[in-house]
């Protein structure tokens, strides 16, 4: 392609991509192919010869989208969402137009100095303490592994990237059982191994970890001559928002010299709302890491995950190395390659940039506390529907239930749901059960889209149950 014909190219995307988003509602919310279905219309061999972009996009609607599960869908209510609020989707169109690799400082400085202070708007928005600093990351994922990695380094006095863990004894990481699994696999990366993540029961109404069990894990694993390291909590986890104790959590850390990373990357995003922070948010300015999803509630494009840190040198010293061909003769300067696991980065800051200044923190808010309320009455309609009973309560915009039935039952109604295609639903597990999950948090959905859900849950469960 030449760069004369990218404009109108350009143009053309635009006006498709506005037509998608206006009328998403006529796709089915969940791919309907069949495995293999899309690969058989690929051609197996490169073509030779330019292609003209008409064929490539008649190709595109064609093949590509039968194949694709909505995620912008007002009606999907599965796993969480992956956001892309229109300013957001601007600036990245701005970001791969200029398309930095915004490394260092000097690869471009913009890229830097809005990145800190996005971080610090966040910082300010969820009401952390002043002194907490951050770093934009790509996911969840890697901030929580920047954090195991940081519980290993501190644990054996900055030695395991130099010597290897092998002699330093077994580092030991606490959680609860509701973590993500990506607690499970930054603890392989880091070469501390599964048998070392040390997973406690959780208990109560927000499902937290046991703290009595806590406490006797460490001074069990002390006893033994192991080494530990950290304890990584949750604020509203993936499977039914489970939420441990922050201060508690803390005051315990305190006492045992340990490293505390929060993973909040859903909740976290509702917690720019003073009203949603009671019993999910005391406490968090005590941790040392914490990570939520901008990506996620927020409404920026994927992928955008801030990670703050109370003292950032920790991380900085168990990640950074500077090549001669990475140094600069810059000083006072950031350069956040140091600060995350990929040397290449991308800039990430601006699409947070648009999106905060078109919609302003009220106006996130205002989504924010509709989709809870619409979450909490849908709840209630499902609660008084015969056929149907409430297993876990709703944590913000999340709750679970169960019809009548067994596991197979239950993986029935959700598989007959997303055939349907007017909704789209997933499945969990809660206390050794199958469950039906159900969150509210697509940017553009409404109301009416939210208690559609009903309707459609009812309507397909009754010819099942026949």
């Amino acid at each position: 392609m030449q760069w004369s014909e990218f404009a109108h190219w350009g143009e053309k995307i635009i006006e498709w991509a506005t037509d998608y988003r206006q009328n998403i509602r006529q796709y089915p919310v969940r791919a309907q192919c069949a495995p293999g279905e899309i690969r058989s219309q690929l051609p197996s061999i490169p073509p030779e010869e330019a292609e003209a972009m008409d064929a490539i996009m008649t190709d595109f609607e064609k093949i590509v989208m039968p194949g694709m599960t909505h995620w912008q869908h007002p009606r999907f209510f599965a796993y969480f969402p992956a956001n892309a609020a229109p300013p957001s989707i601007l600036a990245e169109m701005l970001v791969s137009a200029m398309a930095a690799q915004c490394m260092l400082w000097q690869t471009s400085p913009a890229a830097t100095e809005m990145e800190q202070v996005m971080v610090d708007w966040l910082r300010q928005a969820l009401d952390l303490q002043d002194g907490f600093t951050g770093v934009i990351q790509d996911s969840a994922s890697s901030a929580t592994l920047s954090a195991v990695l940081t519980m290993r380094e501190r644990a054996t006095g900055f030695t395991g990237n130099q010597k290897g863990l092998f002699g330093q004894g077994r580092v030991r990481i606490y959680c609860s059982d509701q973590v993500h699994s990506s607690v499970d696999r930054a603890c392989w990366i880091a070469g501390i191994g599964q048998e070392n993540l040390v997973k406690l029961p959780s208990s109560g109404p927000l499902h937290s970890l046991d703290l009595e069990s806590l406490r006797e894990a460490i001074a069990a694993d002390r006893a033994a001559g192991l080494l530990p390291a950290g304890i990584i909590a949750v604020t509203g986890s993936t499977s039914v928002g489970a939420s441990d104790r922050l201060e508690e959590i803390v005051r315990i850390a305190g006492e045992e010299n340990l490293y505390t990373h929060l993973d909040a990357a859903w909740a976290g995003a509702a917690m720019i709302c003073p009203d949603l922070r009671a019993s999910l948010w005391e406490g968090v300015s005590g941790f040392d890491s914490i990570v939520f999803n901008p990506h996620k509630w927020l409404g920026a494009q994927f992928d955008c995950s801030v990670q703050f840190l109370k003292n950032s040198q920790m991380q900085l010293d168990t990640l950074r190395i500077t090549p001669a061909y990475l140094a600069t003769s810059h000083e006072d300067i950031t350069n956040f390659s140091e600060w995350t696991i990929p040397l290449g980065r991308r800039f990430r800051a601006l699409k947070l940039w648009f999106l905060i200044r078109s919609y302003g923190l009220e106006g996130l808010r205002t989504r924010l506390r509709n989709h809870v309320v619409w979450a909490q009455e849908l709840c209630e309609r499902i609660r008084n529907t015969p056929g149907f009973h409430i297993v876990t309560e709703p944590v913000l915009s999340l709750f679970s239930f169960r019809c009548e039935g067994d596991d197979a039952m239950q993986q029935a109604l959700v598989d007959a749901i997303n055939d349907d295609g007017r909704i789209y639903l997933t499945q969990s597990t809660w206390q050794g059960s199958k469950v039906i999950r159900f969150q509210v948090g697509q940017f553009d959905t409404t109301a009416e889209d939210v208690m559609l859900a009903h309707a459609v849950i009812e309507e397909i469960y009754s010819g099942l149950s026949k």
